[in-house]
């Protein structure tokens, strides 16, 4: 059966386990969603859903994105995307929420990490940096080189340097779903997950189960 939410991460927080242990767990607000469309072998050569989530104005979506939703009767909704799936079990304009998920699954959630800016080797790779002592001054957190000498005489495309860490495509696979709150539209997942607070993700069924 299809499994597949958008949402916003709200934070973490723990709970306790029938054992007492705490848990690390991030809450996610996710849905309600609303199929906006279905794709087909037969058609677009592929088969997947597509979910719709956050309601806005009409004014903040195009003509032809309003268009495609109006066909189901749908509110303007702010986000669309896709979910690869062979086993649909859904309709166009059917509303979809946290309900289709179960305390115990494995979930992967996809988010856009936090930016962090420009970042050295040490931050950015975990690089160890230069020595403390013999002479060392100035370079306790520098890359050193690694250009060699006349081969290669220069550096690779692609080497671990200094640069823009962060704000990249993540997903956090196989984590338990501990809390499902139908009433709230909040799911909470054993673990963290990317992104900051009010960060778009998307959940999935977890691949690896």
């Amino acid at each position: 059966m299809f499994k597949g939410l958008i949402g916003k991460k709200i934070g973490m927080t723990q709970i306790f386990d029938e054992n007492g242990a705490a848990l690390p767990v991030t809450l996610i607000e996710a849905g309600p969603c609303f199929v906006t469309q279905i794709r087909r072998v037969e058609t677009e050569g592929y088969s997947a859903v597509q979910l719709g989530y956050e309601e806005v104005k009409p004014k903040r979506l195009a003509a032809g994105e309003l268009g495609h939703l109006k066909r189901n009767n749908l509110a303007p909704l702010k986000y669309l995307k896709e979910f690869r799936t062979k086993d649909i079990q859904v309709a166009e304009g059917d509303k979809v929420d946290v309900s289709l998920f179960a305390v115990g699954e494995k979930v992967d959630v996809a988010g856009v990490s936090k930016g962090k800016g420009f970042a050295g080797g040490v931050k950015r790779y975990h690089f160890a940096g230069g020595p403390k002592t013999h002479g060392q001054s100035d370079r306790w957190r520098g890359p050193g080189s690694n250009g060699a000498t006349t081969t290669p005489g220069r550096v690779y495309k692609g080497s671990r340097r200094p640069g823009h860490m962060g704000d990249v495509a993540v997903t956090a696979q196989n984590l338990k779903v501990v809390l499902v709150d139908a009433e709230r539209n909040v799911i909470g997942v054993n673990g963290s997950v990317p992104g900051a607070r009010g960060g778009l993700v998307i959940i999935n069924a977890s691949r690896k189960s």
